[in-house]
């Protein structure tokens, strides 16, 4: 991020009644980062030079995939009845996993864009990503892209809208993120419906910190919503709940590349570069206050994401430990809703055990760390974490199964999610007998029009962080849509699932599951091993076990060493006594012989890509 020395400083700061402060909210692919394209065009911001698609998407990984991991603030100007107005709009992720960038998003915004395709209609994202604007008390301007589609049904959508949201269906506005059709209305609407933001230009400043990312050459850049008060460049700030204080060396806006201005008034969406390299001093949902007249209160943060899924990230070569560390620090600047801890393992060494808010954040998460720090990475298969009750009422947090307690146990409670199924009604079926395959719990159900459904079940974490996603859409040829929400605890019936080598219990393969399924992971997990592991002299059983109960087995065979290769003749009692003497060699090198698992058949068996090969493309 570089401040580009072509462009004219921005004005001191603007008037609060000519800003707007806007994002936009969608299910995935329902074509948000393209409209925000049209808007950057006409706007002028961006040069027909300088355009390309998915103008926003700063990150090689979103253009790869077609998706926005990070959210991106811009700002716009534009003109009305000869009033010049500044928009600033942010553009959100669309994908379950990435909703606390959202709500962050929502926080510093005073509207929002409800976006639906107008091919698909409401999809459960959209569902998600409304309830999250209304309880932040946002203007929703209702609008239906991609209307220039073959297939798109406008009428019939702009009706299930407008009776979502109880507002007429001529009040949803039609556009189409690809021609530019409706933009220039979208515009002239958000400047007539959104209100100004309000705040006092005369009190102690007041700046609220909603992104935040890390450059090589400038340290953190920090970007921030204004509330009260100004900020201008040199002076002296204060971060409200570290205390931390910096010199303000540049001040200004993003539009969309970063200008510096001589300072951000009331209502203003900026960034600001203090010159630290501390990532830890520059926290997301943290106030920004000047030291010599601080304000009294802090502005309400943001709530800190709940880690759902876990799993352990280990370098493959076990120098890269520090530069890993280093690494995660970074990316946590970028992304507040990562989680991590330092962990040891038997088998992969010196690590760490990370928590995420789902299997798509995970993935990209460890595709970032391989791509931005060059690093090899092995990530362990994820789990969910649990919580343990002991016969003496203590109570155990366990995220790995390697913590899982030995002693007698009361009760272990699983964490629970309410899942939102929408679904073509003709398929009702089959995702209900998916869901309670799942150990699902139905809440409810209502039809949002003739042809389309709204499933609610309560399901166990543990069941929908591998396959559910996957086996959805199969099951609906691709038309359901999902979205799930934390839902508390409850009491279930699990156990944990070793493996033993020889009789030796190894670690790193243990799993926590119900005890319904426990029985075919011991299968899947001796039957992989028995593939991976090479033959030894002596024969070694791959066991699975309950605690001291053994549920399933395989064999490696022994290789076996032709002894009577050299006995050219004689009679048998001279070839059994070879044969005698190498069994009692092979029994006794069975009793000390130890099992070395080689580091591949561990990688193999672990990660999620192998271990879950259709998880790779969710």
């Amino acid at each position: 991020m570089s401040p580009l020395a072509v462009n004219p400083p921005a004005p001191a700061s603007t008037d609060p009644s000519v800003i707007r402060n806007f994002c936009i909210i969608a299910h995935i692919d329902h074509g948000k980062s393209t409209l925000a394209d049209r808007m950057l065009q006409a706007t002028g911001v961006v040069t027909p030079r300088q355009m390309k698609a998915q103008y926003l998407d700063r990150m090689d990984i979103e253009r790869e995939r077609g998706i926005t991991i990070k959210s991106q603030a811009v700002r716009m100007p534009w003109n009305v009845d000869g009033t010049d107005y500044a928009l600033n709009m942010i553009d959100t992720p669309g994908h379950v996993d990435f909703t606390y960038e959202v709500s962050r998003s929502l926080a510093a915004c005073e509207a929002t864009i409800l976006l639906v395709d107008a091919a698909q209609g409401i999809e459960a994202q959209t569902l998600a990503n409304l309830y999250l604007a209304l309880e932040n008390d946002l203007t929703i301007i209702p609008v239906l892209n991609k209307i220039d589609l073959p297939a798109a049904q406008p009428e019939k959508y702009a009706a299930e809208l407008a009776n979502l949201i109880g507002v007429e269906p001529e009040d949803v506005l039609k556009v189409s993120g690809k021609t530019g059709e409706g933009v220039e209305e979208l515009l002239d609407r958000i400047v007539r419906d959104v209100p100004a933001p309000q705040g006092k230009k005369d009190a102690p400043s007041r700046a609220m910190i909603f992104d935040s990312v890390y450059d090589t050459y400038r340290g953190v850049v920090t970007y921030v919503r204004v509330v009260d008060g100004t900020l201008v460049p040199r002076e002296r700030i204060q971060m409200m709940s570290t205390g931390a204080t910096h010199e303000l060396l540049e001040i200004g806006v993003i539009s969309p590349e970063p200008i510096p201005s001589k300072g951000l008034s009331v209502g203003e969406v900026g960034y600001l570069i203090t010159g630290v390299k501390d990532v830890r001093q520059s926290r997301v949902g943290d106030t920004v206050t000047n030291q010599q007249k601080p304000a009294e209160d802090s502005l309400g943060g943001y709530e800190d994401p709940k880690p759902m899924v876990f799993s352990g990230l280990f370098p493959v070569e076990g120098s890269d430990y520090p530069v890993l560390r280093d690494a995660l620090e970074k990316l946590q600047l970028n992304d507040a809703a990562l989680v991590y801890e330092p962990e040891t393992s038997t088998a992969l060494g010196f690590g760490f055990r990370c928590g995420f808010l789902g299997l798509l954040h995970l993935e990209i998460t460890r595709d970032r760390l391989e791509r931005e720090f060059n690093l090899d990475l092995i990530s362990t298969a994820p789990s969910v974490s649990y919580n343990v009750t002991l016969e003496d009422h203590s109570e155990v947090e366990v995220t790995n199964p390697s913590e899982f307690p030995e002693g007698r146990i009361l009760e272990i409670r699983e964490p629970m999610v309410s899942a939102t199924i929408l679904v073509p009604s003709e398929f009702i079926g089959a995702v209900m007998e998916l869901s309670q395959s799942k150990r699902g719990e139905m809440k409810g159900m209502d039809y949002l029009s003739e042809d389309r459904v709204e499933l609610r079940y309560r399901l166990p974490l543990a069941e929908i962080v591998f396959d559910f996603f996957d086996q959805l859409k199969s099951k609906t040829r691709g038309y359901a849509s999902l979205d799930w929400k934390a839902d508390g605890e409850q009491a279930a019936d699990l156990v944990k699932v070793d493996i033993l080598l020889q009789g030796e219990q190894v670690d790193a393969f243990s799993a926590i599951t119900h005890k319904d399924k426990a029985y075919s992971y011991g299968v899947l997990m001796t039957g992989k091993l028995q593939k991976l592991i090479p033959r030894q002299q002596y024969e070694v059983p791959i066991q699975a076990a309950i605690g001291s109960r053994i549920i399933a087995r395989e064999n490696i065979r022994a290789i076996r060493k032709d002894v009577l290769s050299k006995c050219y003749g004689g009679d048998i009692s001279r070839k059994r006594k070879l044969l005698e003497k190498q069994k009692e060699g092979k029994k006794r090198m069975k009793m000390v012989g130890r099992v070395e698992v080689p580091q591949e058949a561990f990688v193999a068996a672990l990660s999620s890509d192998e271990d879950n090969g259709k998880d790779k493309k969710k």
